[in-house]
């Protein structure tokens, strides 16, 4: 008879042993001392052990997200910290806001975090542990939870600075219709959208995001961002969307937010990932607690790597990735990014058991 030895540790956040499988060896990471070792058959079928988990950012909230966890246990108690630790009413926030609202980022960042978390949760009180975690944006905060190197008490603290500041620098360049923000430009190559970047020497319009090999999110001030739009269509850009964020995130614009955010940062003790963890800023894994920290300043100003963080993570192999959090964004880009890998969404209840069924079947 074959064997799979487990060495089994405990992961704070999840609640249950995180699973990483290695060759014939499964290894159960966590943030403790190893609590003890055992046996099992191999041919016993291990609840989802190679999925990796995908929080979504910026953009993807919604009013009336994650009211399904928050009837959960685990869910409930996120929320009453987040609510504590903002000094807001989670509950009402997420049920009342409108659209302006939660489009603030210093409301969207610690309400999307929020639905992050209460979903991953959710998932492990199901048994679905993450063999990595990867964030868009915002959405990086939970997976460094997710990944030990954070709390979520650190988290919601972190998350409610971060938001703040970016919302102030976002506000000095302007308000009204003369607002910063993002747009997403469809039908063009990310290279060719930084070539038009650099020849058109558009002040204030920086690349953001580099989202799939078809679609590049830039930043820019309400003038760099109208004048930016005719001429990406006559380039050939299919479309030009306004993204409903509320600055010019990942960009040189915001750099006071940075300043405002490195001391709240530095206070923090960064642990060192106890799953896999891939960065924003490398597009690679990030194997320190220090080095996750300062990715997470310069993260702030500098572009979202997406497409070669799904490189990395295709690589490494999971059978599925989850996003787990509110919306179908990062779906979308990772189908876009031609992976044979599936991608599920897992950003509610009924999502989730969706997903529990097809996989069991």
């Amino acid at each position: 008879m074959d064997f799979i030895v487990l060495l089994w540790e405990f992961n704070p956040f999840l609640g249950f042993p995180g699973l990483i499988l290695s060759e014939n060896i499964l290894y159960l990471k966590g943030t403790m001392t190893k609590l003890f070792c055992f046996v099992m058959e191999n041919d016993m079928q291990i609840h989802n052990t190679r999925n990796v988990f995908l929080f979504p950012g910026q953009g993807a909230q919604y009013r009336g997200m994650g009211a399904d966890f928050r009837e959960t246990p685990a869910g409930a108690e996120l929320f009453q910290i987040a609510s504590d630790i903002t000094g807001r009413d989670m509950t009402a926030l997420l049920q009342d806001a409108d659209d302006e609202t939660l489009k603030r980022t210093d409301v969207s960042q610690p309400a999307i975090t929020l639905v992050n978390l209460a979903a991953a949760r959710y998932l492990a009180e199901q048994g679905i542990q993450p063999a990595g975690c990867a964030g868009f944006s915002l959405g990086e905060y939970a997976a460094l939870t997710v990944a030990g190197v954070i709390s979520p008490e650190e988290c919601f603290k972190l998350v409610k600075k971060r938001g703040e500041a970016m919302q102030i620098a976002s506000d000095r360049l302007g308000t009204g219709k003369n607002a910063p923000g993002m747009a997403a430009i469809l039908g063009l190559a990310p290279d060719q959208v930084e070539a038009l970047i650099a020849e058109w020497r558009i002040p204030g319009l920086y690349p953001a995001n580099f989202n799939s090999p078809r679609q590049v999110a830039v930043s820019g001030t309400a003038e760099a961002l109208a004048s930016a739009e005719p001429r990406f269509k006559q380039a050939g850009a299919k479309r030009f969307i306004r993204l409903g964020v509320a600055g010019p995130f990942h960009s040189p614009l915001i750099s006071d937010a940075a300043e405002q955010f490195r001391p709240a940062l530095e206070a923090l003790h960064f642990r060192d990932p106890v799953i896999p963890f891939y960065s924003n800023v490398s597009g690679s894994q990030v194997l320190t607690g220090e080095e996750a920290k300062r990715l997470s300043l310069r993260q702030i100003t500098e572009p979202v790597r997406w497409i070669a963080e799904e490189q990395a993570i295709d690589k490494d192999g999971p059978e599925a990735v989850l996003e787990t959090g509110p919306g179908k964004v990062l779906t979308g880009l990772w189908k876009d990014s031609d992976t044979s890998i599936p991608c599920f969404g897992a950003g509610t209840v009924e999502a989730i058991h969706r997903f529990i069924s097809e996989k069991t079947k």
